[in-house]
């Protein structure tokens, strides 16, 4: 048996590298048009690079360009009507740019399962992947489209009626939206894993996807209607998330807790859209 030359050590190495630089030059571009078109800030910007550079270097184009996808989708439909949303923004702790916060709630799950896949190829790693984007996917667009509804949403917990954007509020259009958000990143996996599977495979993928990111984004909605932190201004008599209101009072805690904001929210659900998404994969399987 001949000993093993350096060049078998270096290999793998030289391909991490390869892969390391063409995911930090794509995801800097992408971090640079987003900043440059207001969809993130800066330090946005730099954890979109962190968080795409890794998904692409242990993750793999395709996984990387469904967390394009979500971007792209997610940004464009924040822009999408943004004067009828103006006027919603004070209930909200953050407006449409995010920040390195918001990047790492939607984007740090699939990081991390990536950073474990460049090691152990686990199938149902991809699903999870897959779960974990439909859900922060399906949560922005039923955000973005559900605050649009002419007919006001109704609590998840209770079913009574309440202001457009309150925390864990849902209406049809943005029921609606989860599912076509969830649906979309749930189609393109199965549609990406058909070059390395078969089709039945892909279509359990793609279902095991879109059900799970549908129901990740329910566990968001129950999530913020009773255990996020939300406050209430004594002058405006208006609930926000703010700790110091637009009008400049402070502001004092009214549900939930004070610690967990929006970003630990979503960073919650898509574990739940994960393990939802595993789950149905293997009964699917």
């Amino acid at each position: 048996m001949n000993p093993p030359h350096a060049i078998d050590y270096l290999a793998p190495i030289i391909v991490i590298l390869i892969l390391l630089s063409i995911g930090l030059a794509g995801s800097s571009v992408i971090a640079w048009v987003g900043y440059q078109r207001q969809s993130l800030t800066r330090s946005g910007a730099l954890g979109t690079i962190g968080v795409g550079t890794a998904i692409f270097t242990f993750g793999g184009p395709a996984w990387w360009l469904l967390l394009i996808a979500f971007f792209v989708s997610s940004s464009g439909l924040s822009h999408f009507r943004s004067g009828r949303k103006r006027a919603l923004t004070d209930k909200f702790s953050k407006g449409a740019r995010r920040d390195i916060w918001q990047v790492l709630a939607n984007g740090g799950p699939g990081a991390l399962l990536s950073l474990i896949y460049g090691f152990q190829s686990w199938p149902w790693l991809g699903v999870a992947f897959a779960g974990a984007l439909a859900t922060v996917n399906a949560d922005t667009w039923a955000t973005e489209l559900g605050v649009l509804s002419r007919t006001p949403p109704r609590l998840i917990t209770t079913g009574r009626p309440v202001e457009a954007g309150t925390n864990g509020a849902l209406s049809l259009v943005g029921t609606v939206a989860a599912l076509a958000g969830a649906g979309f990143i749930g189609g393109l996996a199965g549609g990406f894993s058909l070059f390395q599977s078969t089709p039945p495979a892909a279509l359990g993928l793609m279902l095991a996807a879109t059900l799970g990111g549908f129901g990740g984004a329910m566990v968001d909605s129950l999530l913020g209607a009773t255990i996020q932190g939300v406050y209430l201004c004594d002058r405006c008599r208006q609930e926000t998330e703010h700790r110091l209101h637009h009008c400049g009072h402070p502001t004092r805690p009214l549900r939930g807790w004070p610690w967990l904001d929006n970003d630990g929210v979503n960073f919650l659900s898509a574990l739940a859209g994960m393990g939802m998404a595993i789950g149905l994969w293997s009964l699917l399987a």
